[in-house]
C-alpha cells in the first residue's frame, strides 16, 4: 500500500474506491478531522488522469451543495489542489466524494491535510 504522507503521523482514513487502483489510501487524520461540526480546512491533493476532465467543475458543485467555501485548481505537475473550509463533517463528506467512484477523471491517489479554517473566503472558485 503505497501512502503519500503530507504532514508527519498521519494515518490512512479511507481506500480509494473505483476511481483509483487497489490499494491506494487517503491520508490523513488530524484532530480537524474528528469534530462534525466544528470548522475545519481541508486541503486536498488528486492525483492521476484528472485535468482536462471537468474535475474542477465537479469539484467546485459538489463542495456548494456541501456548503463548503475554498477553491479547487490545476497544479503544473499534473494534480489538481483543492482547499475547503466549513464544518468538518461536510469536508469529510467531501473528500469521500474526491476518493470514489464517480470522480471525473482517473484518480490514482488522493491525499489529504487538516488544518484549523483561516476564514476570509467567499464562494468556491475555480482557478
Amino acid at each position: 500500500m503505497s501512502i503519500d504522507d503530507v504532514a508527519g503521523g498521519q494515518r490512512p482514513v479511507a481506500r480509494l474506491s473505483g476511481g483509483g487502483p487497489a490499494g491506494e489510501a487517503v491520508t490523513g487524520g488530524g484532530d480537524a478531522a474528528g469534530d462534525g461540526d466544528a470548522p475545519a480546512r481541508l486541503t486536498v491533493w488528486i492525483a492521476g488522469q484528472v485535468q482536462g476532465v471537468g474535475l474542477r467543475w465537479w469539484v467546485r458543485a459538489r463542495a456548494l451543495e456541501l456548503g463548503l467555501v475554498g477553491s479547487v485548481e490545476n497544479l503544473e505537475d499534473g494534480r489538481v489542489k483543492v482547499v475547503a473550509e466549513g464544518a468538518a463533517a461536510r469536508c469529510r463528506e467531501l473528500l469521500a466524494l474526491l476518493a470514489g467512484p464517480g470522480t471525473p477523471g482517473r484518480v490514482s491517489r488522493v491525499t489529504q491535510r487538516w488544518d484549523d479554517p483561516r476564514g476570509g473566503i467567499t464562494g468556491f472558485t475555480e482557478r
